[in-house]
């Protein structure tokens, strides 16, 4: 197991749950992959807890006009140390890119995410 393999894990489940059209499956993928505190700093604000990270899942993710949707992680999980990043796409059915970005997660000393940082749309 590489260094980097609990990122990885964390990330993908959090990824896995953004695209599971079932409730009971995503609040299970959330749980293996986020604390029950963690802090996610996304586009419409800061908001805390797997609840409110489940929350924006439904109403933003699952609920773009453009569903059903799907995010796919881009890039390989960077993580020096006990932070990591990644980049994304959110894309429509068709594979047509609606938005990306990069995001930065903090994995707790228990394996789970604890902080999420979302960085959607280029620098260019």
């Amino acid at each position: 197991m590489t260094h980097d393999a609990p990122h990885v894990q964390a990330v993908d489940a959090f990824i896995a749950a953004t695209n599971a059209n079932d409730p009971a499956k995503r609040a299970a993928l959330l749980s293996d992959a986020l604390t029950a505190d963690v802090v996610f700093w996304g586009p419409l604000g800061r908001s805390v807890g797997r609840k409110a990270v489940e929350d924006f899942i439904t109403e933003v993710v699952q609920g773009h006009p453009a569903a059903p949707c799907r995010m796919v992680r881009t890039t390989r999980v960077d993580a020096p140390e006990e932070w990591a990043r990644f980049g994304w796409r959110y894309e429509a059915g068709d594979g047509h890119a609606l938005l990306s970005g990069t995001d930065m997660v903090h994995i707790s000393a228990a394996g789970g995410i604890d902080q999420i940082v979302v960085f959607a749309g280029s620098l260019d």
